[in-house]
């Protein structure tokens, strides 16, 4: 397989390049500043996104703790936002990019019912007029790049992918991700990448499949069938943030990575926790609850340490669960 080249693109005044083309997802409630720094540990120059920011509440000044510490992160981060209204979201975009926003990646594909019934995210695939003017817009009032996230259509009878993308590009759209399923199919049934291989074919721009990429094996075959630029990793992240890296140097560098082992993964539920805590007071154990979930998992013992973790009623209850399994390896070196 050849070895992926960055990916160049050019704003509206300012260029910016991708050094490495797996690229870490959006995922709300998942991928704040504190999940960034363990993703950055194995992929120091991939772009990573803060979670997606709903455009009309940051106009109005909610939202700010997501894009406020972008400028003190190191690697490019990029802002997803949502919202159906031009206006708001050119005005959440320029925010975006004044508090130092890599690029503005604009969502047009969460399926998530609360944000579609209101006329953002993937209900945009429904109303291309629409995505069209708001792509023509924000990405006349910034400087840096505009990217934006699609599904393959709203459902498999009307969607027409090819078209949709092309006005985007048309519109000033500089990348476009492509998630390879409709926002009927949710994330259920299989990500469909010859689709995904026919919007490659069709587009000028830079384009980075999304969907059922759980490994290194899978991200061949992804590239191998789409022909794309880079890939966009998504839920199989959740609970292994050295996953970009690791995909990153087993399809470039042809090594292969030592994924992190028991003593490592309890190791970095630990350090995660502690994160939390310390930012967020108790509130953090509870955050945290679902990334030691995720994270201590595929080892001797993992269930019996998961169910004492989630049972947990306090930090230092916690703390001291992993401070003791961490002992139990201690003895044994």
């Amino acid at each position: 397989m050849k070895v992926l080249p960055p990916i160049f693109l050019s704003g509206n005044g300012t260029s910016r390049s991708l050094e490495c083309p797996i690229i870490q997802s959006p995922l709300a409630g998942v991928s704040d500043q504190i999940f960034r720094k363990f993703v950055r540990r194995w992929s120091p120059k991939a772009l990573l996104f803060t979670e997606m920011v709903n455009a009309k509440s940051l106009e109005l000044g909610y939202g700010e703790e997501k894009v406020i510490e972008l400028s003190e992160e190191s690697g490019p981060i990029g802002v997803q936002l949502f919202d159906h209204r031009p206006e708001s979201m050119v005005d959440a975009a320029i925010k975006a990019e004044s508090s130092g926003a890599f690029l503005i990646d604009i969502n047009m594909g969460c399926p998530v019912r609360k944000i579609a019934r209101k006329g953002g995210g993937s209900a945009l695939l429904k109303n291309p007029d629409l995505a069209q003017a708001i792509v023509k817009k924000v990405s006349k009032a910034i400087s840096i790049p505009l990217t934006v996230k699609i599904r393959l259509g709203w459902c498999e009878t009307t969607s027409d992918p090819i078209s949709f993308a092309l006005r985007l590009q048309e519109a000033g759209a500089q990348l476009i991700t492509v998630h390879g399923r409709t926002r009927k199919q949710g994330f259920s049934g299989s990500a469909n990448w010859e689709a995904i291989a026919k919007i490659k074919n069709s587009l000028d721009i830079p384009i980075i499949a999304n969907g059922d990429i759980k490994n290194s094996q899978d991200a061949i075959k992804c590239l191998e069938i789409t022909n794309a630029d880079g890939l966009m990793i998504g839920r199989a992240s959740m609970g292994a943030p050295w996953l970009v890296g690791q995909i990153d140097e087993e399809i470039n560098k042809q090594k292969t990575f030592r994924t992190p082992d028991a003593k490592m993964k309890i190791s970095l539920s630990l350090e995660h926790l502690k994160l939390l805590v310390s930012k967020k007071g108790n509130h953090g154990l509870l955050i945290a609850r679902k990334h030691m979930n995720w994270t201590c998992r595929g080892f001797q013992g993992s269930s019996s340490l998961r169910h004492k973790l989630v049972r947990a009623r306090t930090p230092h209850d916690a703390i001291k669960l992993l401070e003791e399994e961490l002992l139990k390896f201690n003895k044994d070196i």
